[in-house]
C-alpha cells in the first residue's frame, strides 16, 4: 500500500508530461508552424486541439495573423521643390496566411518582432523615395496631396514585398519642418506681423487725425454760429432795453417804486427772518409810517446805513 501511492503519483505526472508534449491549441487568430527535428514540416491553420510528437521531436510555432503596427524614425526629407521636412509614418501589416507565405515568414524571420524591425528599415526607405516625389505645397494645407503620399510609399512596399508580409495601409502620422526650418519660417512670420501692425497702426492714427480735424472744424462752425447767435440777440436785448430805458426816464419816481417792490419781494420770498435797516430803501416800504412824496410813494427816512433797527418775519 505504501509504495502504491507514489506509483500512482509518478504515473500521473507521466501522463501530464506526455499529453502536455504531445498536444497544443491554436487560436482563430494564429497560424501554427510545426517543424520536426527544428525543420519546417509543415502550416497548422485550423483552430482547436492538435497533437504532435513528443518532447525534441515535433515543435510548434504560432504566429499572430491579426493586424500589426510598425513605425518608421522621422526622417528628413528633401522634397521636389528643394524644401526640407521631416516625415514619420505608420504601417499596418499581417502575417499572410494563405499557402506557405505562413511558412516563408518563419524561415526568413521567425518572429513578428524580427519582421517588424526589417519592415521600419524598409518603411524608412521607402519615405525617403515616395516623399521626395512631391512639393511641399502638396504635403500641407487643405488641398494637400498625403493621400497620394501614403499610397506611393505603400505602393513601393508592394513591389519589393517581403516573404509571408502582407502590407495593409500606410498612414504619415508627422509632417513638420525642421526645427530650424520652422525657427526661421516663425521670424519671417513675426516680422511679417509686424509689418503688418505697423501699416495698422499707421491707417488707424491716420483715421483718427482726419476724425479730430473734422470735430475740430465743426467745434469752430458751432461756436462761430453760437458767437453769432448771441450778438444778435445781445442787440435785440439792448434794443429793448434802450426803449424801456427811455420809458424809464420819463417816469423815474415809478421806475425807482417798482424796482424796490421787485428787490423787496425777491428778499422776502420764502420763509426769511431780516435784522435790517427799515429806514433804508427798500425796506422802507414795510415802514406803515415812512413819509410819502407828492405821488404818494414811501420815500427812505436815510440814504445810508445808521441807527434804527426792525424786523420783518
Amino acid at each position: 500500500m505504501n509504495k502504491t501511492i507514489p506509483i500512482l503519483t509518478g504515473a500521473a505526472i507521466l501522463i501530464v508530461l506526455t499529453l502536455f508534449n504531445t498536444t497544443y491549441t491554436v487560436n482563430y487568430h494564429e497560424v501554427a508552424v510545426a517543424t520536426r527535428f527544428g525543420k519546417p514540416a509543415g502550416v497548422v491553420r485550423d483552430p482547436g486541439l492538435h497533437f504532435k510528437a513528443p518532447f525534441f521531436i515535433d515543435g510548434v510555432s504560432k504566429l499572430d495573423t491579426r493586424l500589426q503596427l510598425s513605425e518608421s524614425n522621422l526622417e528628413t526629407v528633401l522634397t521636389k521643390d528643394g524644401q526640407q521636412v521631416v516625415v514619420k509614418a505608420f504601417l499596418l501589416w499581417r502575417v499572410d496566411p494563405k499557402s506557405d507565405a505562413a511558412l516563408d515568414f518563419f524561415t526568413s524571420y521567425g518572429t513578428i518582432d524580427a519582421a517588424s524591425k526589417e519592415l521600419e528599415t524598409r518603411l524608412n526607405a521607402s519615405i525617403r523615395g515616395a516623399v521626395g516625389q512631391f512639393a511641399f505645397t502638396d504635403l500641407i494645407g487643405a488641398n494637400s496631396r498625403l493621400p497620394d503620399a501614403e499610397q506611393s510609399i505603400l505602393a513601393d512596399l508592394k513591389r519589393n514585398p517581403m516573404a509571408g508580409v502582407d502590407a495593409n495601409t500606410v498612414g504619415l502620422s508627422q509632417v513638420v519642418l525642421p526645427p530650424k526650418t520652422t525657427i526661421a519660417v516663425v521670424k519671417r512670420m513675426s516680422a511679417v506681423q509686424e509689418t503688418l501692425a505697423n501699416l495698422e497702426e499707421s491707417r488707424g492714427q491716420a483715421e483718427a487725425d482726419a476724425i479730430k480735424s473734422q470735430a475740430a472744424s465743426q467745434a469752430d462752425t458751432i461756436r462761430n454760429f453760437a458767437d453769432q447767435w448771441a450778438a444778435e440777440i445781445e442787440a435785440v436785448g439792448n434794443t429793448e432795453a434802450t426803449r424801456y430805458y427811455e420809458q424809464m426816464k420819463k417816469e423815474a419816481d415809478l421806475a425807482i417804486f417798482l424796482a424796490w417792490l421787485d428787490t423787496l419781494k425777491a428778499s422776502l420770498s420764502g420763509n426769511t427772518t431780516f435784522v435790517t435797516d427799515m429806514t433804508k430803501a427798500p425796506f422802507h416800504m414795510i415802514d406803515l409810517d415812512a413819509a410819502t412824496d407828492a405821488n404818494g410813494i414811501p420815500q427812505p427816512a436815510k440814504r445810508t446805513f445808521g441807527g434804527g433797527s426792525g424786523s420783518q418775519k
